[in-house]
């Protein structure tokens, strides 16, 4: 075997969105705009869920934890891009990279069972409404959180531990615009077979999980759904799931086509990423909001309530 001397890397270059200094400060504009609009309309959702009390159901427990979980994924991921679009070093550490790729793969992993809990809430709501308390109880809705919590943090534990024990020699420029593991593998000089089966399972473990809830759920409210003889009462519990259909169809589209197919070309790769952690953070609380009467009335309320503060001084 032929040793070869090489330095090890210790910081990337981050290439983001584009090279053109213009079209980074339009870049730049866009995605600050789009931060403060998604931290804006998911603060908005949890501070209304948690002032009006007609909203403290399991529904809107777990949709309250969803609007925390897209806050944290985008504050990981749109200030360094931020920093990075006016930046002319672009460059990340290591262990920044590494850390980041933590928090990144932590929040995509428990929302999708947050989601997934959603979903199992909607079919106890629509096919057990009369015993709809006992089964969605305050402590298991409690324990799912804690739950997707714990999950994810352990999935991403597994392999961003697996991830700092590879060595990095050569290449060092990253064409993306944050560090997620499928883009650290490619740039690796030791042998990733082992990170990419433990990527490859753990993504497979955690997405058929989750998924099996939803199909499982979705498949008995459709069944019951096309049972109820009233058209006013299908549309009506169709609409309370289709936000979350939405909400899903968003988020597993992108996120499952962005870690099992590490090797999409940079430009759909880019795409998948911004669609799950930037574009989805933004839309979700709109989605929410503007297709459930529920919130609407709520932000109404509270809307009315700051405007008679103000208005009191």
């Amino acid at each position: 075997m032929v040793v070869r001397n090489h330095s090890t890397i210790t910081e990337f270059i981050l290439l983001g969105l584009s090279s053109n200094p213009h079209i980074q400060v339009i870049f730049f504009v866009l995605f600050l705009g789009v931060y403060l609009l998604t931290l804006w309309g998911n603060v908005m959702m949890i501070m209304v869920i948690r002032i009006d009390c007609h909203l403290h159901t399991p529904m809107y427990f777990f949709l309250s934890h969803l609007s925390f979980l897209d806050i944290c994924l985008t504050t990981t991921i749109v200030p360094k891009m931020l920093e990075n679009l006016l930046s002319k070093t672009k460059s990340v550490s290591l262990e920044d990279c590494l850390a980041q790729s933590f928090f990144v793969f932590s929040a995509v992993g428990i929302e999708a069972f947050v989601l997934s809990a959603m979903a199992y809430d909607r079919y106890a709501a629509i096919c057990c409404p009369l015993i709809y308390n006992q089964v969605m109880s305050k402590e298991l809705c409690r324990g799912l959180i804690w739950g997707s919590w714990g999950l994810g943090f352990l999935d991403a534990f597994i392999n961003i531990l697996m991830a700092s024990k590879l060595e990095f020699c050569e290449a060092h420029i990253l064409p993306h615009f944050s560090c997620e593991l499928p883009s650290l593998f490619s740039l690796s000089c030791s042998d990733i077979s082992s990170n990419f089966a433990v990527l490859i399972c753990s993504a497979i473990v955690h997405a058929s999980g989750t998924l099996f809830l939803i199909f499982f759920s979705y498949a008995h409210i459709i069944s019951t759904i096309l049972s109820i003889t009233s058209a006013t009462g299908r549309s009506k519990a169709f609409s309370t799931c289709s936000s979350h259909l939405i909400a899903v169809s968003f988020f597993y589209g992108s996120a499952l086509l962005r870690y099992f197919m590490p090797a999409l070309n940079p430009p759909l790769e880019l795409i998948f990423a911004l669609q799950y952690s930037v574009i989805t953070p933004l839309v979700n609380p709109l989605i929410y909001s503007l297709k459930n009467k529920e919130v609407k009335e709520a932000l109404k309320n509270v809307s009315r309530k700051i405007h008679f503060v103000f208005n009191s001084r």
